[in-house]
């Protein structure tokens, strides 16, 4: 009869009395060994933390955890999935390379995204201008100066043909960064698969359609937070029946992230976010492991390596855990937190901008080491423009590198047991869900969202750390400390502004040869369901195949379910 590995390992584990002495010599060591050698030569700084200010020890032991192997971390695969949510992780698939793009007209991000396949990314992302981003056309006052700036113009179904040319949507996954418009684009997709025969089964990749984090941190929504929250509903359930390989939202930490906020409050909203998704869902009548295996979500990797990493295997642990307390899911793998990662856009530097690519190799190597299943890297240069040509390769090239020379996915979760690690792990879950409590008092993220509370919270992170870099108590090399007076002049993308002329006529081109009654009637189809509370999407669908603009269907929702203004805080 074999012996059981977890009664053998909990065998192994020291007792309390071993704990003790540990404590004790733990003790004596600080008395006879540290205090003399800080006689000698002082600390280099009064207080050690992390990027997010939770204060580091300085020695982690057995001593300072309990035996909960079983518990807290078990085996990858398997709940709660804190050292991963596939058995084999990196030794079966590598994570998905997927770099961000997009600018200028379709046809240009066409170009770059058949680039990056060429040099061996594994699945497209796609960026979306500020117009698109807000459900504007580019003909609109509201987009001068701004189509194709940051990202590619998207206006009707026309584009997405011109965007997607040649790539075979049934055999590359792709992901479009969008959220207030999301249900219009994805509508858009699948139109386009529809139209060139390929089954709707068929097509993967994941849209955005976070809401919540828009009224959080980025603010670029297209109505209310709880008419948002329903058209949301609606493509989940859409996806759940019609698009069963789509990740219908993409929980996003990052833009929460980015706005300032620490990596406990990253990781605490965004949970907190997906589980409002799951309840609105589960309210409309959705069973659970309909749709909650095709949600993903999306978080920052910042600058602190070790923080980072257990950000990483706390949110899979969490989720899982508050999952099946919540909603008591049958389906493991709607327990099981899948997520893409994008290195810190807003740790990057103007300021000798090479110095970028030091900071997004350790960032890539911490959401590796932190379990990721998608990774988008940042290019040197994206403080000044968006990336040129060797800019993205020398991106993509540092996953690459990771994934094949240094070693680190020879093996499963590497920093599993390290003392540090397991506590950063533990600290940062307790953080989080101390604000998940919070929420929960306010009635849920909707009413938190509404009443500002993630928002101030956000906010007070940002100015600190803001105060913090300003009076040199955190470096940030080459802007606070080991300045250069000499800047590198480095090759820049620039976008030419013609091209929102271009765009503008290829737009008036579309609604010269379109049957205007289809339109009218699509439109108006959309308001009815808005109104009859029906599921929107197949109605977006339609409206794509009769050439609808976007700005067009974004209006019907404005019109029907009004305006959101800011909430002011003061």
């Amino acid at each position: 009869m074999k012996a059981d590995p977890a009664k053998k390992l909990a065998a192994e584990l020291p007792s309390d009395d071993h704990k003790e002495r540990l404590r004790e010599r733990a003790a004596q060591w600080r008395d006879q060994d540290v205090q003399p050698a800080v006689a000698r030569q002082a600390l280099r700084k009064e207080r050690f933390v992390t990027h997010s200010d939770l204060e580091v020890p300085d020695l982690l032991t057995p001593a300072d955890f309990d035996d909960g192997y079983d518990r807290d971390l078990g085996f990858p695969g398997q709940f709660p999935y804190t050292r991963g949510v596939q058995p084999t992780m990196y030794r079966g698939r590598l994570w998905t390379m997927r770099m961000f793009a997009g600018f200028g007209t379709p046809r240009q991000t066409n170009e770059r995204f058949r680039y990056l396949l060429n040099q061996g990314q594994t699945g497209l992302s796609t960026a979306f201008d500020f117009p698109t981003l807000m459900g504007y056309d580019s003909d609109s006052p509201r987009s001068l100066g701004e189509v194709g700036m940051v990202g590619v113009a998207v206006d009707t179904l026309r584009d997405m043909e011109i965007l997607f040319d040649e790539i075979p949507l049934d055999q590359v996954t792709t992901s479009m960064t969008i959220n207030g418009p999301a249900a219009v684009l994805l509508g858009f997709y699948v139109a386009l698969a529809d139209k060139r025969g390929i089954p709707r089964d068929k097509i993967g990749g994941t849209v955005q359609n976070d809401c919540l984090k828009e009224f959080i941190a980025q603010h670029a929504w297209v109505v209310p937070p709880r008419p948002a929250m329903r058209i949301v509903t609606d493509s989940i359930e859409f996806c759940a029946k019609e698009v069963p390989r789509w990740n219908s939202v993409s929980i996003s930490g990052y833009h929460i992230r980015e706005a300032g906020s620490t990596a406990a409050q990253e990781l605490a909203f965004t949970i907190a976010d997906g589980l409002e998704y799951v309840k609105w869902a589960v309210e409309r009548g959705l069973d659970v492991d309909e749709f909650a295996p095709r949600l993903s979500f999306f978080f920052d990797v910042h600058n602190d390596f070790f923080e980072e990493i257990g950000k990483f295997r706390a949110a899979r642990r969490m989720w899982a855990r508050l999952m099946k307390e919540r909603f008591n899911p049958k389906n493991p793998r709607s327990l099981m937190l899948r997520t893409h990662a994008q290195t810190a856009g807003v740790s990057l530097t103007a300021q000798q901008p090479y110095n970028n690519v030091a900071r997004v190799a350790l960032q890539a190597l911490a959401a590796v080491l932190g379990g990721t299943q998608s990774l988008h890297t940042n290019s040197l240069d994206e403080t000044y423009a968006l990336p040129t040509e060797e800019a993205v390769t020398v991106a993509l090239r540092t996953q690459q590198i990771i994934a094949e020379e240094s070693g680190v996915t020879n093996t499963i979760d590497p920093l599993a047991g390290s003392y540090f690690v397991e506590w950063m792990t533990n600290r940062l879950e307790e953080e989080a869900l101390h604000y998940i409590r919070k929420i929960d008092e306010l009635g849920g993220m909707v009413e938190a969202v509404e009443q500002g509370y993630p928002q101030r919270e956000i906010g007070a992170s940002a100015y600190r750390l803001q105060q913090q870099v300003e009076r040199g108590e955190k470096t940030v090399v080459g802007v606070n400390r080991y300045e250069q007076d000499e800047q590198p002049d480095i090759p820049t993308l620039r976008v030419d502004e013609s091209i929102q002329k271009e765009q503008v006529e290829a737009l008036a081109k579309v609604k010269a040869e379109r049957d205007d009654a289809a339109v009218s009637k699509a439109l108006t189809a959309i308001a009815d369901d808005c109104r009859m509370d029906r599921n929107v999407m197949p109605g977006i669908i339609e409206a794509a195949k009769a050439y609808c603009t976007e700005q067009e269907v974004c209006d019907v929702f404005r019109e029907v379910f009004g305006q959101h203004q800011d909430r002011p805080e003061f």
